[in-house]
């Protein structure tokens, strides 16, 4: 008896330590619409302050406000901002990395900003 009610606290701990992953983002008119894996509006956000989103991945988006290159969690807060100067085009964005073409070259980066390898 006591190793099940041990195996149910362990399964309701597991389940709410799991991290809300991004499923899909909806532009609406202004606003830019978050949800997660579940179908709920996570967040809502204003195009004017986030910029163009460009894409997303499992648990953060990628998104071009004028000269920059700017990340943000599920919640909507900025992780890190980046030179578009800098990392070129962001021409794709998977799982917890995105894509970059600047001239001849091609850039990986980390949702945080790290250059993760360019070729």
């Amino acid at each position: 008896m006591k190793k099940i009610i041990l195996i149910g606290f362990m399964a309701i701990f597991f389940t709410s330590v799991h991290a809300q992953q991004i499923s899909y983002i909806k532009a609406d008119g202004a606003w830019y619409q978050v949800y997660d894996e579940a179908g709920k509006k996570v967040t809502t956000l204003s195009k004017q302050t986030v910029g163009e989103v460009v894409g997303w991945g499992s648990d953060f988006f990628v998104a071009v406000d004028g000269a920059w290159v700017k990340t943000y969690d599920v919640n909507g807060k900025k992780i890190c901002t980046l030179s578009k100067q800098t990392v070129g085009e962001v021409i794709g964005v998977s799982g917890s990395t995105f894509t970059c073409r600047e001239g001849r070259w091609i850039k990986i980066y980390d949702k945080k900003g790290k250059k993760l390898e360019s070729f």
